[in-house]
């Protein structure tokens, strides 16, 4: 049976798969920063409790199947997780705007 999530309001059990890529899909996303992307991921989705059940970072695009509670829209987790972890990359490596 599958474990329902629940809240004061609602019991629900949602699942989102998201794929995103860089802007004209550069591949930047290799080693250290792959691996910073991948923390930073992590601590928004708790920051924001979100679960992440598969998270990969490739070369050229970013992986996330995930689940978050209701109050959330699709959109919303998508905008969340991309803006703060864009806005952590650029402070932590500027090269990177250079090259996008």
């Amino acid at each position: 049976m599958v474990s329902a999530k629940r809240t004061r309001h609602s019991v629900y059990d949602l699942k989102y798969h998201f794929v995103w890529v860089p802007k004209y899909r550069k591949l930047f996303l290799e080693e250290e920063i792959g691996d910073n992307l991948e923390k930073i991921l992590k601590g928004v989705a708790d920051r924001y409790d979100i679960e992440i059940g598969t998270l990969e970072v490739m070369p050229d695009h970013v992986h996330l199947f995930g689940s978050a509670p209701p109050k959330y829209s699709p959109s919303k987790v998508v905008q969340i997780m991309k803006s703060i972890s864009a806005r952590k990359l650029f402070e932590r490596y500027p090269k990177i705007r250079e090259k996008l």
